[in-house]
């Protein structure tokens, strides 16, 4: 079914309350694992729903902000979607209490009940108006930051449409570029600040009302880090400082060499080559056909999928005013369909669409028939692998995206994976000292992020723009306002996508078919599992980093 046609309707709050109170009871009186099973078949159906509506409301909502209608239907998911959590909290805890359990674990696997677990540390009853007042603040943010309209080149211009300005050829375009976009984050800062302020604190609030040291505690069960700890994530965080900044700081070094500055500075830092950053030839129609071409010749699970994808018109892929800002892969369970939202801007990002967000709807589309809608994605970061992984797997294929400029891309694209991960892992070492000392100033926060830019990026010169300068980057970075203790798992996922690209560097068919032995794992494995499963090392083992960035960096090397 096309994506328009799909039907969206306002839950009907108390009947699903009434609907989960009553599948409570069953579980609680029921007879045998049969029975228990029977209910969870008739929960599945009601969640499939529920989560459709939510997405269909969210996709809506961000594809127009402006819309009174859809920003009315999301608010009402912000306000109630807490108040039906405790109902279905509530047929969570009588399974996993269940005298069945074992047997029902038998059936579905441990799994499913140690993420239940976490999840149920995650609620209670008295957090509901805060849970309503956080979605409120998130969708604030989200607001005032698709409010954008920059004066530019002659025109009003979003966030994302300020993206090919800043890579310029021009350096001085590249500048004003970044000063422009700086004036507008500065003219809405304060509330900015007053909005992640307001977020910090409601957050730390939630976490000592469940009994919670601090939100780190919580934000990493409401992650379901079922597999790893903060001190695991310290460890990896330490290896990128030992094994990765060095080498960007040469990488970074060398581009300055190779696009003729002697001063490198912020607003050169994604600018690659001097005569222009590799750029995907055509209009975005030359886009799609230069996917659908790539994902039919990679396989017949892939083919099937594009062609699912592009015939029911499952992408919103054009920047305009009023739009969300981002890119993102969403599931609507009911309709088995997944949905690519994003900002085309005329740069490599476009390509990414068709790479990294439909690495992420290949994933959710392989696992459409699962049984269990809790069992069709792993946790984040395995989620990240999918996407990630399927960005290299596209290099047989650049060709038909950038022309004669595929070797170039290819190497943009190998040294960014690079350079993020340091960036990455900065956002989510802000995010352990924001979360671990709530009490800090607007102020303190903008310097504790300068502090760690030293740390994870020492070539970074922001001296010409203050924004910049005075530690406020940070405030660009929705996930951290969104998505709390995400960021880390972009960065675990990249060093796997690597071992993925060595591997297809020596054999390719034998690579992509360990990826989908990872991808076909869904979210019935942990993330150290699948790793496993798929053929590749964790990143948490000492000494993993090493080996995959050297492989990479003498890649790089050769093709300086």
């Amino acid at each position: 079914m096309k994506f328009s046609e799909m039907k969206y309707e306002r839950i009907d709050l108390e009947k699903y309350k009434a609907l989960y109170a009553r599948l409570a009871s069953d579980v609680n009186s029921a007879k045998s694992v049969d029975e228990i099973a029977a209910i969870i078949a008739e929960h599945e159906k009601a969640v499939s729903y529920i989560k459709s509506m939510t997405v269909l409301a969210y996709i809506r909502n961000t594809i127009d902000t402006t819309d009174e209608y859809y920003a009315e239907e999301y608010k009402f998911v912000d306000e109630n979607m807490p108040v039906l959590q405790e109902s279905m909290f509530g047929f969570a805890k009588a399974l996993f209490d269940s005298p069945f359990r074992n047997e029902l674990e038998d059936r579905v696997g441990s799994l499913l009940f140690k993420n239940i677990e976490m999840e149920l540390k995650c609620f209670s009853p008295e957090i509901v108006p805060m849970l309503q007042e956080e979605n409120r603040l998130v969708s604030e943010y989200q607001k005032l930051m698709a409010s954008a309209q920059i004066d530019f080149d002659g025109k009003k211009l979003t966030t994302s449409q300020m993206t090919p300005y800043a890579i310029d050829k021009n350096r001085e375009v590249r500048k004003a570029a970044y000063t422009a976009l700086a004036g507008f984050y500065n003219s809405i800062g304060n509330q900015l600040d007053d909005n992640f302020d307001k977020l910090v604190k409601i957050r730390t609030k939630i976490a000592k009302t469940l009994g919670y040291n601090s939100f780190t505690e919580l934000g990493y069960l409401r992650m379901t880090r079922n597999c790893y700890t903060p001190e695991d994530v310290a460890s990896f965080r330490k290896q990128v400082v030992e094994d990765i900044v060095p080498i960007v700081n040469e990488l970074k070094r060398k581009q300055a060499l190779r696009i003729g500055v002697t001063d490198m500075k912020f607003y050169d830092d994604n600018f690659t080559y001097k005569e222009g950053n590799p750029k995907p030839k055509g209009t975005p129609e030359d886009i799609f056909a230069a996917g659908k071409q790539m994902y039919n010749e990679m396989s017949p699970e892939t083919g099937e999928f594009i062609n699912f994808m592009l015939d029911n018109e499952l992408f919103d892929c054009l920047a305009k005013k009023g739009k969300a800002n981002g890119g993102y892969c969403s599931y609507i369970p009911d309709y088995k369909s997944p949905f690519i939202f994003s900002n085309f801007n005329g740069t490599a990002g476009d390509v990414d669409v068709l790479t990294h967000e439909a690495g992420h709807a290949y994933a959710s589309y392989a696992a459409k028939d699962f049984e269990l809608v809790e069992q069709m994605n792993p946790t984040y970061e395995s989620c990240e692998v999918h996407s990630m992984s399927m960005e290299f797997f596209a290099w047989k294929w650049l060709h038909l995206f950038y022309g004669e400029d595929e070797s170039r891309a290819k190497f943009a694209h190998l040294e960014s994976c690079l350079t993020f991960i340091p960036y990455g892992t900065m956002v989510d070492h802000f995010q352990h000292i924001i979360y671990d000392k709530p009490e800090l100033t607007p102020a303190q926060r903008h310097e504790e992020w300068s502090r760690l830019e030293k740390i994870y990026r020492p070539y970074m010169d922001f001296s010409d723009i203050s924004f910049y300068n005075e530690g406020k980057l940070w405030q660009r970075q929705l996930h951290i306002f969104q998505f709390p203790f995400y960021y880390i798992d972009y960065c675990l996922a990249q060093t796997v996508a690597l071992e993925y690209w060595a591997m297809s560097q020596e054999n390719y068919d034998e690579a992509f078919k360990k990826y989908n032995d990872f991808v076909g794992g869904g979210g019935r494995y942990t993330f150290v599992e699948l790793c496993k499963k798929g053929g590749v090392i964790p990143p948490f083992e000492k000494g993993s980093l090493k080996a995959v960035v050297k492989a990479a960096n003498e890649w790089l090397n050769k093709k300086q």
